[in-house]
């Protein structure tokens, strides 16, 4: 038989000539529901798409690999788990919000030759880019710029990635006059590759993942707002204009947001504050905050609310404010947080007067050398130390915000001290703890307990590290059980738990829907033993109690600027600083609201009178513009009846009702949930 053989085409080959076929190399990807799939290597993420079917294909922006997201022509090299992500996933909002700052910029380019860009990153809510122009852009601007943004979405141009070399870079960067991306490409570490993203023909230096297109952006963005910003922060550097925008996948979310914005503002408590007389700040005391009366008056209700609850369990402690260097050397908070500390050297003339102090940052320290003072033994375990303890940490003054981010605060921080077998229901207790006070204070809306787990940089064993995420795992898995029926939401936050230990994160949300982080519980191996504290155990050995922080308002400052935000200033009884204001109508009544004073004083609460010789729509008016939550409004007749026309705030109703009566219901309103929930168990 011959070895000459001749195609369908009449073409003749030799068998001796051909080649064995090479194996395809493959990559098993694994979906979502399990399912694995064997396909050939460098297949990207479309073409998966595209085998499983063309809607699918068609509906998908982008890919994850290993929770990683990627650009959906990205090629795909070794065995992963994929997930292809739909422009309606959570997960595509960032992408969203990173196209539209893109495409941000090529339309003030467009509009604005020879403006050179800088950078554009996607932050909470939104995105903004820095721009380097002669004359700063303003609001007004924000037209022209949305509609060009309109046209390059509706021309749907692919986004596409090429991967330059550095000089190539550079050098086309320099060519465009575009001399912060020169600066840019020169920070990118040696080992990275310069990625360039197209979107037709205009292109820029980005680390990417993106959308398969401009036209997946949609319409529902918006420019928000613009502000100065240095070049990299340095105020050495030129002054860049920074314009802020957001996006969402549907109108609807972008018209909500917009309307929630609306209402911050009207709810803002740097506002409410000075409308309402409850504080100040001034520059002689840059982020230190000024309490007048009233705001003074919350504050003090919320210190009384959180002892009551604390007390029984906890032991109220107050450590020192400055102490030498060399605890908080001990501590490691002189290496690690230096730049954040106030620290002073003393003024003596002696020598061994000259000694560096701080002012603390934290409580923690102080609390381990009370633990330390005198000898403990498991018996004494649990021990819960709790203070509210004034602190203090620096903050640039651009970071500063009202109540909200202060440089002196009050912690209501507390440590519990602790076995390993404890451990569990210490932090239940405090959940406990944590989630009834939320609800005290009216925060009703969804919360979420975040579990932080083992960054990369930490101390410890990884025994002990186990241990604590085991202890802490289980606790969530409990939290996760209660939460069906409370609003109550469980994550993992994989690598964010303290250098020291895992911790879980209270998130509450308000009226208007904003999430808070307040309440945090973490778990400490590091502190008792940097400073050799110690119990004795049944087993009279020496070993290190485990320490717990746990704060629940956390600033309290803080937590009070969320409180007028959430309630727009409008306190519940037994919060709001002035409860009740007693007026008249005519001066025939003076005397009668005098009385009328006494007895709310002596029913316990907080009253002023008004005497003034104004009419009454004028004194209504101004009291409701103070948002106090009661008039009690007397006049001839009310002074004869031994009665009151009780007005609240919000309504235009008025109830007459016997002075007595009101008083009582008034004071029963007026009573904390704390207290009124005791009364209801005695």
């Amino acid at each position: 038989m011959s070895d000459d053989h001749k195609s369908e085409s009449g073409f003749q080959y030799s068998i001796a000539n051909l080649k064995p076929a090479q194996p395809v190399e493959k990559v098993t990807l694994t979906f979502p529901d399990g399912a694995k799939r064997e396909f050939a290597r460098n297949i990207t993420g479309l073409e998966v798409a595209q085998d499983i079917s063309p809607s699918l294909a068609k509906r998908t922006v982008a890919m994850a690999l290993d929770g990683v997201l990627y650009d959906l022509n990205d090629p795909i090299t070794e065995d992963a788990k994929i997930e292809l992500i739909s422009r309606d996933d959570t997960r595509a909002l960032e992408l969203i919000r990173h196209d539209c700052a893109h495409v941000l910029a090529e339309a003030v380019q467009s509009l604005w030759p020879g403006t050179q860009v800088t950078i554009g990153p996607v932050i909470e809510n939104g995105f903004y880019y820095d721009f380097f122009r002669n004359e700063p852009f303003t609001p007004e601007d924000f037209a022209a710029i949305e509609k060009k943004m309109r046209e390059i979405i509706a021309r749907d141009k692919p986004f596409s990635k090429e991967v330059w070399s550095r000089e190539k870079a550079k050098e086309v960067f320099r060519d465009k006059g575009e001399a912060f991306k020169v600066e840019l490409v020169d920070a990118i570490p040696g080992d990275e590759p310069i990625k360039i993203y197209f979107q037709g023909d205009w292109f820029d230096l980005c680390r990417g993942p993106h959308m398969t297109s401009t036209g997946r952006i949609g319409n529902a963005f918006k420019l928000m707002k613009v502000a100065g910003a240095y070049w990299r922060g340095d105020s050495n550097n030129p002054m860049l204009t920074r314009i802020y925008g957001t996006a969402f996948a549907k109108q609807d979310d972008l018209d909500a947001y917009l309307k929630q914005i609306e209402e911050a503002e009207k709810r803002d408590h740097r506002k409410l504050g000075r409308e309402l007389d409850l504080f100040h700040f001034q520059e002689e005391g840059p982020g230190v905050v000024f309490w007048h009366p009233k705001g003074w008056t919350i504050f003090q209700q919320l210190i009384a609310y959180m002892r009551r609850r604390l007390a029984g369990d906890y032991q109220e402690v107050n450590a020192p404010q400055i102490l030498d260097k060399a605890l908080w050397e001990t501590s490691g908070h002189w290496d690690w947080y230096r730049e954040n500390m106030f620290a002073a050297q003393s003024a003596g003339d002696e020598a061994e007067d000259k000694r560096w102090f701080a002012l603390k940052p934290m409580n923690c320290p102080g609390h381990v050398q009370i633990f330390k003072h005198g000898l403990k033994s498991y018996r004494d375990l649990p021990l819960r130390l709790a203070e509210f303890g004034i602190v203090h940490r620096y903050e640039p003054s651009g970071a500063m915000h009202g109540l909200m981010r202060v440089r002196g605060f009050t912690q209501d921080d507390a440590h519990v001290f602790c076995t390993e077998e404890q451990l569990a229901d210490e932090c239940l207790k405090i959940n406990d703890l944590i989630l009834s006070t939320y609800a005290d204070f009216g925060f009703e809306g969804e919360l979420t307990v975040k579990l932080s787990t083992r960054p990369e940089k930490r101390v410890g064993t990884d025994a002990m590290w186990d241990h604590a995420e085991r202890v802490m795992a289980t606790v969530l898995s409990q939290i996760e059980a209660q939460g069906h029926d409370h609003k109550i939401k469980t994550a993992i936050n994989p690598g964010e738990g303290a250098f020291y230990g895992p911790k879980f994160e209270y998130v509450l949300r308000d009226a208007i829907g904003r999430d808070w982080q307040c309440g945090t519980t973490q778990v400490d191996f590091n502190l008792p033993e940097r400073f050799g504290a110690f119990y004795i155990d049944h087993d009279g050995s020496k070993k290190a109690p485990v320490m717990v922080h746990r704060a629940i308002c956390g600033s309290m400052e803080r937590f009070i600027g969320i409180l007028i935000e959430h309630y727009a200033g409008n306190f519940p009884l037994w919060l709001a600083p002035m409860q009740v204001v007693v007026t008249t109508i005519t001066s025939e009544a003076d005397e009668y609201a005098k009385q009328v004073v006494a007895a709310a004083r002596s029913a316990g609460l907080r009253v002023e009178i008004d005497l003034r010789n104004e009419k009454i729509n004028y004194k209504v008016r101004e009291h409701s513009l103070a948002k106090i939550p009661a008039l009690l409004v007397v006049g001839k007749k009310e002074a004869e009846t031994h009665s009151v026309s009780v007005r609240r705030l919000g309504s235009e109703r008025q109830t007459v009702m016997p002075t007595a009566d009101a008083l009582a219901a008034l004071a029963d309103e007026a009573t904390a949930p704390d207290i009124k929930r005791a009364k209801s168990l005695s």
